[in-house]
Order: structure tokens, then C-alpha cells, then sequence
């Protein structure tokens, strides 16, 4: 199956007459060419905020999040220097227009909405969570419930599927782009599109019987499997994709040199050990921090987005 999904997904990206360029917002520059905002050199345009404020990616509920990152915070307040504030975010796109503000600092941007991010909000994703192995990232799944008549992908043709939101990559267009080049099944000619706002919303949607079936992340689920949120029995997958890279850290692009290189130690300074950091990540093989660069480690999520034919043009 995995080895299959890889040439389903290489005649998806293929199918493409051209593959449209990556851009930077106006508002950006990215002389270096590593397809990130370029941090000004003028004085005048960083910044240097007394209180850091941090999201999480919007896939669960924040309550929960506030807690499970609290240790992690405290840690990097005491390399920065500065105060640092968690700050829940209920969507995508709410958290992409906070860093385009200037209203958010450091940021866990979901693996679909990176790009958008990296193109709207002068986001620098430089670190994501991975094994002490370096392997990582997670698969998308599509489940059903026991007993909703549906056996198999096919199955859903004239019935209902939940996507999360239309920025999310296993959430929406890597599904998307599946089913139509390996089932030959579009959204609202064979099924009917239903969006949930959330990974955990479709997973507990299908879990109670209100959706048919889901497309989600499966590193989600696993977390949410872990804190007995649901049941295995009360879900049955059908499908499960490659191995994507997952939610992407880093910071607002205007943030002192100084400042942002100090962000960039706490991440990998962090003790891991007996925090609730890594009882809430370590069940989805998650123990630490690993650099990267969207240059290479977004390429593939880059090139869904280009046969899906989505747009980067900021409003």
C-alpha cells in the first residue's frame, strides 16, 4: 500500500501542466533564496516585544495545550529573557492573520497551513518534533465507524466525508488529491464535502456517529487514543497515506537577530525528560526537537498544493 501511495501521489503532482512558483507576499523579500522571508536589516523594521506570544496549531482543544506547553514556555522565557504568553487560537486561518499582524511571535503552524504561513505571514519554521532517531511526521487516514456501511474508499461515493479545513494537507487537499487520482472521486460530484474545523472535531464526529467518515491526521488521534478521549474500538480506518512532515515551528520573520536566534536554543535546549511535553507527543514517537528548512522538508507539500491548484496570493 505505501509503496503504491507513492506512485499515486508522484502522477497527482505530475498531472500538473506546470508547477506555479512559490512567492513571497509583497510585503517580503527572500534574497538568499531559502524561501523564507528574509529578516529586515533595517533597525527601524524589527522588533523587539517585552511579552513572546505563542500558538500551538488549532487541532485540539486549547485548555488542554496551555498546560501541556506551560514547562516548555517557562524554559523559554529563561533563555530569552522575555515573558511568554500562550495564546489559543480556534482556526488556521485566525492564527496565520495573528502573525501577519505583528500579534504573534512563535507559532506551531500545522503541516498544510506552512506554506500559506510562510507566504502571508512571514512565518521562519526552522524546527519540528521528530524521534531521537530524526524519523517523523505522520500519516493521513481515512476512517469510518464500525457498522456505517462503509468497507472501503469506495464506500463513500454518495455519502458524507469531513475534511478539517481547506488550509489543512491531510485534512483536505492531500486527501483530495488522492481520491481523484487513485479512486476517481471528487468532492460534491461523488461525495458530499463537510468541514469540522478541526482534526480532533472529525475524529470524535465519526467516533459519535455524526459523520460517515473523516480524513485526519493520524498523529491526533494517537494523542487522543492515548488520553482516552476515544475508544480504538469506535473507529476503523480504510486508508492510510506516505508519511508527511508535521506541524512546523519557528517565528515572525522581523523579530531581532539576537532575539530569534535565542528562540531558536530554547527549542533545542529543551529538556524533554518527565515534562508533559513528552507525555502528551512521546505515544506519536515524538521525543525532541529537530531542525529543518521548508526549502527541503515542505517540498512535497508544496507540490500537493500546486496540483490542487492552490493560490498563495494574500488578501
Amino acid at each position: 500500500m505505501r509503496r503504491f501511495m507513492h506512485l499515486i501521489l508522484a502522477s497527482v503532482l505530475c498531472s500538473s501542466l506546470a508547477w506555479a512558483e512559490f512567492k513571497l507576499d509583497s510585503r517580503y523579500e527572500d534574497k538568499d533564496g531559502d524561501m523564507v522571508a528574509d529578516t529586515p536589516k533595517e533597525a527601524s523594521k524589527l522588533i523587539d516585544p517585552s511579552t513572546l506570544i505563542f500558538a500551538y496549531t488549532p487541532v485540539e482543544d486549547p485548555a488542554v495545550y496551555v498546560e501541556v506547553w506551560a514547562e516548555f514556555l517557562k524554559h523559554m522565557e529563561k533563555v530569552t529573557g522575555k515573558k511568554v504568553q500562550f495564546f489559543p487560537v480556534q482556526s488556521n486561518a485566525a492564527q496565520i492573520e495573528a502573525m501577519r499582524a505583528g500579534r504573534l511571535h512563535v507559532a506551531g503552524f500545522n503541516t498544510g497551513s506552512n506554506p500559506i504561513a510562510v507566504a502571508c505571514a512571514g512565518f521562519k519554521p526552522f524546527t519540528m518534533m521528530a524521534a531521537n532517531d530524526n524519523s517523523y511526521g505522520y500519516e493521513m487516514e481515512i476512517i469510518t465507524y464500525p457498522g456505517s456501511g462503509i468497507t472501503k474508499v469506495e464506500d463513500i461515493k454518495g455519502k458524507k466525508l469531513a475534511f478539517t479545513s481547506q488550509t489543512s494537507n491531510s485534512g483536505y487537499k492531500a486527501p483530495s488529491a488522492i481520491l481523484k487520482a487513485e479512486f476517481h472521486m471528487e468532492a460534491e460530484k461523488d461525495f458530499e464535502p463537510v468541514f469540522s474545523g478541526k482534526h480532533d472535531n472529525s475524529i470524535l464526529g465519526v467516533a459519535n456517529k455524526d459523520y460517515p467518515a473523516a480524513s485526519i491526521a493520524n498523529s491526533v488521534l494517537v494523542r487522543m487514543l492515548e488520553r482516552n478521549v476515544i475508544k480504538k474500538e469506535q473507529l476503523v480506518s480504510i486508508y492510510k497515506s506516505q508519511t508527511f512532515p508535521t506541524t512546523g515551528y519557528g517565528m515572525a520573520y522581523n523579530l531581532k537577530p539576537e532575539l530569534q536566534e535565542k528562540i531558536k536554543e530554547a527549542f533545542f535546549t529543551f529538556d524533554w525528560k518527565g515534562t508533559k511535553l513528552e507525555k502528551e507527543f512521546a505515544s506519536a514517537n515524538q521525543t525532541k526537537f529537530m531542525p529543518i528548512t521548508f526549502k527541503e522538508h515542505w517540498d512535497v507539500v508544496r507540490k500537493i498544493d500546486d496540483a490542487m491548484g492552490v493560490s498563495y496570493t494574500c488578501k
